[in-house]
């Protein structure tokens, strides 16, 4: 669901830049906050933060088919950030993600930025995790199955907010191309399925992190938190970011995301799946603006499309994008941690 600068009008981005970067600084200044007030030092969460960031964007090299679509989907996993994370870190760690995608590897637009970070981080981190996965984990049902419900539900209902935006922030750039009600009729089914995949890989994850380190998980009760395995959790956790970025990535499905599909189609399946039947290399707003961020993007971008440049057929460069990318997006989560005082190690004074 990355969307390219040709989706977007100036206006419309930077509003978004303007929307992303105001939910930035706001959740810089509430993990701040929650920082003084904890009682007990949160330093563990650090490197839960690298690792699950990593394994978020090694996540999201996997297309996953869509059967009987000729589309594809991948995780965007601010939900599953969150439930681990919280909803402040889950969401600064969705953009230490989404910036890496853009910048080392051309993964949607530089212009676009600021609405992928809405669209594919906002709705999971906040609306996913305030209206949809507290409260469930609040209910008395089984904690394993309050997992899952929480993770399908949350997942499918944000997915489709931020397929829905998609479609509102085209609208609003005035691209006649794609006629509103054509648009969503596309765009929310397609993303309908996808989301419920994302629902089932993100129940998998959070209810083995429960049977290991259940303390790691939001809304969990404090009488659940007996055994912890920590170590245990991060290591495995490690090994399936090498797995999936470094392995699993080269089996990803050659279809187009729910996005692509619903703009250009996709005739290699089937010749009546035309859908928008959009030109992919003349469609939408053409700017000195987006002319500009592709320019920067050109120089930044050294694995464009999770490939080698000099040998896009190579799949040794997806295998090398995947762990590379993996490993710059852990570093620069912890960074943010370091950069910004949040969970650090801290010794608690005694009182008497």
């Amino acid at each position: 669901m990355h969307m390219a600068d040709a989706l977007l009008s100036p206006a419309v981005a930077g509003t978004m830049y303007v929307a992303s970067a105001a939910v930035a600084g706001l959740s810089v200044l509430k993990l701040k906050k929650e920082e003084k007030l904890q009682e007990e030092p949160t330093f563990k969460r650090l490197p839960t933060m690298a690792v699950m960031s990593a394994l978020v964007f090694a996540g999201q090299m996997i297309n996953y088919t869509i059967p009987g679509t000729g589309s594809s989907g991948h995780i965007c996993g601010g939900l599953l950030l969150t439930a681990l994370l919280g909803p402040y870190a889950a969401f600064l760690s969705m953009i230490c993600v989404l910036l890496i995608q853009c910048l080392f590897f051309a993964d949607g637009g530089l212009m676009a930025l600021g609405a992928n970070i809405w669209n594919m981080a906002f709705y999971g981190c906040f609306v996913g995790y305030f209206l949809i996965f507290r409260p469930i984990m609040k209910t008395k049902l089984n904690t394993k199955l309050k997992l899952i419900i929480a993770s399908v539900t949350g997942c499918i209902l944000t997915l489709q907010m931020g397929a829905f935006s998609v479609v509102l922030e085209t609208s609003l750039s005035g691209i006649t191309d794609l006629p509103f009600k054509s648009f969503v009729l596309l765009m929310q089914p397609i993303h309908l399925a996808i989301g419920l995949v994302e629902g089932l890989a993100t129940s998998l994850i959070l209810v083995f992190v429960h049977s290991t380190s259940p303390d790691l998980i939001k809304g969990i009760s404090e009488k659940e938190v007996k055994k912890s395995s920590f170590k245990i959790t991060v290591l495995v956790l490690v090994l399936s970011v090498a797995v999936i970025g470094g392995g699993f990535s080269l089996l990803a499905s050659g279809n187009p995301d729910g996005l692509e599909w619903a703009l250009f189609g996709n005739t290699e399946y089937s010749e009546s799946v035309t859908n928008m039947g959009l030109d992919e290399e003349d469609y939408g707003n053409k700017s000195s603006v987006a002319d500009k961020a592709e320019a920067v993007q050109e120089k930044t971008s050294f694995l464009p499309d999770y490939a080698f440049a000099s040998d896009s057929e190579n799949p040794l460069g997806t295998a090398v994008s995947g762990i590379l990318g993996s490993l710059v997006v852990a570093v620069i989560a912890a960074g943010v941690c370091f950069a910004g005082g949040f969970f650090r190690k801290k010794k608690l004074s005694k009182t008497n």
